[in-house]
């Protein structure tokens, strides 16, 4: 049995079943624990190098921010992390079928996001970003739909500030999202979208073939 380790962070955008945003996206970036302290010391020194205060968020993405974000994404690339998201299109949710509800279908994609990816040969860490007052039956229940899994060690709720690489799924997600909205207001924005796309030498608004490791995107057609 191999000892290897990895932690999983987890986070969502626009999941919410009446936020008026099309898509619900639930993604994660995966790092091997033995790797955690280098890649925290190297986004330290990024965000020393660019003096830039606060989280690594989409929302912050700037042209006087560019070349930090940059930096950042060319790392992600350059590393063993990797990245996997499922996208959902709202609006083919169909809560009408019996014993079916939207959180229902909220955590079965938690589980889609999760169980395919796992190794049961390694052990895991899933973090979740902690995001209301929800979020501890939320964890509980997820808990219960992959207690079946050996390899999975510990669930855990942090908050975003606490991990630089959950911030970093938050990056990837808000481009993948800003894309499929059809949004180019802000120019940094879409350079950094055609940087992602050049590393991934594909769009990333369509899924990725299955065996994709490093970037791994799951659009479901619930049609």
């Amino acid at each position: 049995m191999s000892n290897k380790t990895f932690n999983f962070y987890c986070d969502e955008s626009t999941h919410l079943q009446n936020d008026g945003k099309p898509y619900m996206l639930i993604a994660y970036v995966s790092c091997a624990y033995n790797q955690l302290t280098q890649h925290k010391a190297h986004l330290k020194l990024l965000r020393e190098k660019y003096k830039i205060k606060g989280e690594i968020k989409w929302s912050s993405v700037s042209a006087s921010a560019y070349h930090y974000y940059a930096d950042i994404v060319d790392y992600f690339f350059s590393t063993d992390l990797q990245f996997r998201a499922v996208i959902v299109d709202k609006a083919q949710i169909d809560e009408r079928r019996e014993e079916f509800t939207y959180d229902d279908f909220y955590f079965r994609m938690y589980y889609q996001l999760i169980h395919h990816k796992i190794n049961m040969e390694y052990k895991y860490n899933i973090y979740f970003d902690i995001k209301d007052t929800r979020s501890h039956k939320k964890l509980h229940k997820l808990k219960e739909i992959l207690k079946w899994n050996a390899s999975i060690r510990s669930f855990q709720f942090i908050r975003s500030h606490e991990s630089s690489i959950m911030q970093m799924t938050d990056l990837i997600m808000g481009a993948i999202n800003y894309k499929l909205r059809g949004e180019s207001k802000v120019i940094a924005k879409t350079k950094l979208i055609e940087k992602i796309e050049n590393h991934c030498k594909l769009p990333i608004t369509s899924s990725t073939p299955k065996n994709a490791d490093k970037f791994n995107l799951f659009f479901i057609d619930l049609k």
